[in-house]
């Protein structure tokens, strides 16, 4: 799968493990989430460019620095997605926060679109969007696709996630082969009711603790 990045960072994989037990508590389990966001939203900016800012002061001489000269967006998709906006913004303090409300119907199991929070003028030069799962990929294709309708080109999108099925990336991927992704692992089973195997249940419930 082109553009697919998966997480081969010991710490990822142990973190996943706590994630998928059935009995971890909410507040370790948000704490969980934020982890892995935190560490794949680092692999996910390796790539950003670097400007140079001259005329800078430290405590013994003039330097030159660098910053990341981009406009950048986080676009969580509600509501699981609001669970690694905190780690993203560890990472990006100014960035733009773009919020995209979409749920799974559970029969069709499509993606059905209730909110989106998108200026009328794009302000973004590259978007994270954030979603823990990608279960059956619907939800990605779809909150991906408001994006683009909005203005951004797919090289300009890069999709986070803890965690997914390989129908659901290979969907993705096969949608938007320009936007990459980035992801804690990939699990082989997505069940018939659109449930990652063994995966880690329903992240927004987890995260919420509304089973």
């Amino acid at each position: 799968m082109v553009k697919v990045n998966v997480a081969a960072h010991p710490l990822v994989a142990a973190k996943l493990t706590q994630l998928r037990l059935h009995d971890l508590p909410p507040k370790d389990f948000r704490e969980g989430v934020r982890s892995v966001a935190s560490m794949m939203i680092y692999e996910a900016s390796r790539s950003l460019p670097l400007a140079d800012v001259p005329n800078l002061q430290s405590p013994i001489a003039e330097f030159t620095g660098q910053a990341v000269p981009l406009r950048i967006g986080l676009s969580p998709i509600l509501r699981a997605g609001i669970g690694m906006t905190d780690a993203a913004l560890d990472l990006f303090p100014d960035a733009t926060v773009l919020h995209l409300g979409l749920f799974r119907d559970k029969v069709s199991l499509q993606a059905i679109e209730y909110y989106s929070k998108l200026p009328t003028d794009v302000t973004a030069d590259l978007v994270f969007v954030l979603d823990p799962l990608i279960a059956t990929g619907g939800t990605a294709v779809a909150a991906i696709g408001m994006l683009v309708e909005w203005g951004l080109h797919p090289s300009q999108i890069r999709l986070v996630s803890v965690l997914g099925s390989r129908k659901g990336v290979e969907h993705v991927a096969a949608q938007f082969p320009d936007v990459e992704i980035y992801i804690g692992a990939i699990d082989e089973e997505l069940t018939s009711q659109g449930y990652i195997s063994p995966g880690l249940g329903d992240a927004g419930d987890r995260l919420y603790n509304t089973h």
